[in-house]
C-alpha cells in the first residue's frame, strides 16, 4: 500500500485542485501562472510514473498502486480508493498528456481573466485524473461531474460563436445523460446485493451470485443510453460538435481528447464485467445505431463541413461508433482495441483541436473556403496537421491504426457485413481529413487569406505551440511503434470478462438467480 505523501495518484488529483483553490482564494496572477506550470506537469509526470512501473508492481485484486483512504460504514456503502488496473492505467495516462498540453497551450494563450481561466481548467484536470485512479464507482461518478461542471462555464464565457446556446445545450443534454447514468448505477448497487460501491467487492459479489438476465439487461439498457449520451452516441449526439465549435481551445481538448472517453470506459470498466448478459443482448441494436449513425450518417455530415472546428468536431463524433463497433464485438481484440482506441483518439483530437486554432490565429476565420496557400506562410504548421490528420484517419505509425486494426479484426468475427460498413468510414475519414488539410494550406491564397496576409505578418508556430503539439505527437508515435506498452496490461485486464460475455454470446441469456 503506497504511502499518503508518495502516493502517485493522489499526488495527481490533489495538486491541481490545490492550486484551483490558491487561485480561488486570491493568489497573484504572476504566481498563479507561474505554479499553473507546476500543476498541470505533476499529473503528467505521475501518469507517466503509473504507466513506466505498471508492469513491475505487485497487483493486488487486480490493482496497482491501490490505497484506501476511507471506508463505509462498517466497510460497506462509499469510500475513497485510488487504484489502477489494465483498463484505467492507459485513460489514466492518457489525462495526464493531453492535460499538460491543454494546459501550456492555456498559459501562452493570454486569455482574458487568465487566473480564473486557469483555475477552471485545474479543476478539470484534478477531475479527471480522479475519474480513472478511482476503484470506487460513486467517486467514478463524482469525479466525472467535478471535471464536466468547469466545460459549461469556459464554454459560456470564453466560448466563441453561439457560445450561450452551445453552453446551454450541453448542460441539458450532458446532464441528462449524467443523470440517466446515476439512476442506472444506483440501480446495479441495489440490485447487486453487495452493500458496496467498490469495484473490487461488485466484482467479487458478482461473479458468485450473477444478477439474473431481465436485471443485467434493464441496468445495462440503462448505463448504455446515460455514458451513450456523454460519449455522443447518436442521435444523442448533436451537443458535441455545437459545443466543441464554441469552446476555447484547451476546454476542448480537455473535452473532446479525455472526458468523452468516461461513457465508453464506464461501459467496459463497470458494465463489461458486472452486467455480461447485458452486454450479449444489447450487443447487436448497438453495433448497428454505432455503424449506422455515428460512422456513416455523421461521416456524409462531416464532409459537408465548411467550417474547421465544426469539421473536427463532428469527425469526433463519428470516430466514437468506432469505440461501440469493440464493445459489442465483447471480446478482448476488440474491447481491448477499444482502451488503446480512445488512447489514440484522445491524443489526435486534442491535437487537431490545437492546431485548428493556431490556423484561426493566423487566417481568423474557420471557413474552409476563406482560406489556401497558408503552408507558404506556416511551413511547419503545415506538416504537423497533416500529420495529425494521418493520425486520425488510422495510417501505420500512430496509434490510431492498432486501436482500429483491432476492433475489425474482432468485429469480422461479430458481424462482416458491420465489418464492411464500418471500414468505409475509413474512406469518409479520409476524404474530410485531406481534403480540409488541402484547402488550409496548399493550393492558390483566397482573395480572404490574401488579404489578412497583406495586413498581418504571418508567422509560423511559436514555441508555445510547439511543445504541447510535440507532447501529443510524440506519444502517438510512442504508442504506435510500441503498442506493446499498454495491450499487455489490457489484455490481462480484460480476459475474464470477455471470457464471460463470450459464453453469454453463445449460450444467450445467463440463468435469472
Amino acid at each position: 500500500m503506497s504511502q499518503l505523501t508518495l502516493d502517485p495518484l493522489l499526488l495527481a488529483i490533489v495538486t491541481p485542485l490545490a492550486l484551483a483553490l490558491l487561485i480561488a482564494l486570491g493568489l497573484p496572477k504572476r504566481w498563479s501562472v507561474r505554479l499553473a506550470y507546476v500543476a498541470f506537469a505533476v499529473p503528467l509526470l505521475m501518469a507517466l510514473h503509473t504507466w513506466w512501473y505498471f508492469a513491475a508492481a505487485p497487483p493486488v485484486d487486480g490493482y496497482v498502486f491501490l490505497t484506501r483512504y476511507s471506508t463505509g460504514l462498517d466497510g460497506v456503502g462509499i469510500g475513497l480508493k485510488l487504484g489502477l488496473n489494465g483498463l484505467s492505467m492507459p485513460l489514466f495516462v492518457l489525462a495526464g498528456i493531453v492535460g499538460f498540453a491543454a494546459g501550456l497551450f492555456a498559459i501562452q494563450s493570454q486569455a482574458e481573466r487568465l487566473k480564473i481561466y486557469l483555475m477552471l481548467l485545474l479543476i478539470m484536470q484534478g477531475g479527471l485524473m480522479g475519474v480513472f485512479a478511482s476503484v470506487d464507482v460513486f467517486f467514478l461518478y463524482f469525479f466525472h461531474e467535478l471535471a464536466l461542471i468547469p466545460t459549461f462555464i469556459m464554454v459560456g464565457v470564453w466560448g466563441g460563436r453561439d457560445r450561450s446556446y452551445a453552453a446551454m445545450k450541453m448542460t441539458i443534454y450532458l446532464t441528462a445523460g449524467a443523470m440517466i447514468s446515476l439512476v442506472g448505477l444506483i440501480a446495479l448497487y441495489v440490485k447487486s446485493g453487495a452493500n458496496s460501491f467498490d469495484l473490487i467487492a461488485l466484482r467479487s459479489h458478482l461473479a458468485a451470485h450473477p444478477l439474473g438476465a431481465t436485471v443485467q439487461n434493464n441496468i445495462f439498457g440503462l448505463l448504455t443510453f446515460g455514458f451513450g449520451i456523454l460519449v455522443s452516441l447518436w442521435p444523442l449526439h448533436t451537443w458535441a460538435p455545437l459545443g466543441y465549435g464554441a469552446a476555447p481551445s484547451s476546454a476542448a481538448m480537455l473535452h473532446a481528447g479525455v472526458l468523452k472517453k468516461f461513457g465508453l470506459y464506464g461501459l467496459i470498466q463497470v458494465a463489461l464485467p458486472l452486467l455480461p448478459a447485458g452486454l450479449a443482448h444489447w450487443a447487436h441494436p448497438l453495433a448497428w445505431l454505432a455503424v449506422i449513425g455515428n460512422i456513416l450518417v455523421v461521416g456524409f455530415i462531416t464532409i459537408a463541413q465548411r467550417d474547421l472546428k465544426q469539421m473536427i468536431g463532428y469527425s469526433s463524433v463519428m470516430h466514437m461508433g468506432y469505440g461501440f463497433l469493440g464493445l459489442a464485438a465483447g471480446s478482448v481484440l476488440g474491447v481491448g482495441g477499444v482502451v488503446l482506441f480512445l488512447v489514440a483518439h484522445g491524443l489526435s483530437v486534442a491535437l487537431l483541436f490545437l492546431l485548428a486554432t493556431s490556423v484561426h490565429h493566423r487566417t481568423h476565420t474557420f471557413a474552409l473556403d476563406e482560406m489556401g496557400g497558408l503552408a507558404v506562410k506556416a511551413p511547419v504548421l503545415a506538416a504537423f496537421f497533416v500529420t495529425a490528420t494521418f493520425a486520425s484517419i488510422g495510417l501505420p505509425g500512430f496509434a490510431n491504426f492498432w486501436g482500429e486494426l483491432t476492433i475489425f479484426v474482432a468485429l469480422w468475427s461479430f458481424s462482416p457485413l458491420i465489418t464492411a460498413l464500418a471500414v468505409g468510414g475509413v474512406i469518409l475519414s479520409a476524404i474530410y481529413g485531406l481534403r480540409s488539410a488541402a484547402r488550409v494550406f496548399f493550393g492558390p491564397a483566397t482573395e480572404r487569406f490574401a488579404e489578412i496576409a497583406g495586413k498581418h505578418a504571418i508567422v509560423d508556430l511559436r514555441w508555445g505551440e510547439k511543445i504541447p503539439a510535440l507532447v501529443l505527437l510524440a506519444a502517438l508515435l510512442l504508442v504506435g511503434f510500441w503498442p506493446k506498452s499498454l495491450t499487455e496490461s489490457i489484455n490481462a485486464a480484460l480476459t475474464p470478462a470477455a471470457q464471460t460475455v463470450a459464453k453469454q454470446q453463445t449460450a444467450g441469456n445467463a440463468n435469472p438467480r
